[in-house]
């Protein structure tokens, strides 16, 4: 039976998630399913209520609703608890288990990716200029889908090849 995911927001047609959740499944041979779902500013718990009653296994929460997916959640992590956001959300049962993998996302992508050393050091991230042009969301992007894939399926996709294929594009 194939699983069913989603990526909530507004605007969402933008969103590359259901490319990279895809790669990710043909990679590691999962059986799933991920599409968008666009939720009405004033209509985020019941497009999730209506996706999970369809069936859905869990969802990725985007702009502007990772401060009412944390709200939403039965269980919270303590990533989301620091972020006070969520962008994970995973149904078991009757309950909702949420979690934040920005942080991961973007330190995965910064050491991993961008080859650059973390540990001991002290960072300050500001703006959007130049320098911030360079990682251009993308690692990270690709790196919090991977630590969202590794939470709902328990395997860790490569992501370097997705990137790769999404810079092409």
């Amino acid at each position: 039976m194939t699983d069913r995911y989603a990526v909530i927001g507004n605007p969402i047609a933008h969103s590359k998630s259901p490319q990279i959740h895809a790669a990710f499944a043909r990679q590691t041979g999962q059986d799933i399913e991920y599409k968008r779902l666009l939720a009405p500013l004033d209509g985020f718990r019941v497009t999730v209520e209506s996706f999970r009653a369809a069936g859905g296994s869990g969802a990725n929460v985007t702009v502007p609703f990772k401060l009412e997916a944390f709200d939403l959640a039965d269980e919270v992590s303590q990533r989301a608890k620091d972020a006070q956001a969520a962008n994970f959300l995973n149904f078991d049962g009757g309950r909702i288990r949420a979690d934040n993998t920005d942080g991961a996302g973007l330190t995965r992508d910064i050491a991993g990716n961008l080859g650059f050393g973390m540990a001991g050091r002290r960072l300050l991230l500001m703006g959007a200029g130049g320098a911030a042009r360079l990682a251009d969301g993308l690692g990270m992007l690709v790196e919090q889908a991977a630590e969202s894939f590794f939470l709902w399926r328990g395997v860790r996709p490569e992501t370097a090849p997705v990137i790769a294929r999404l810079r092409i594009k």
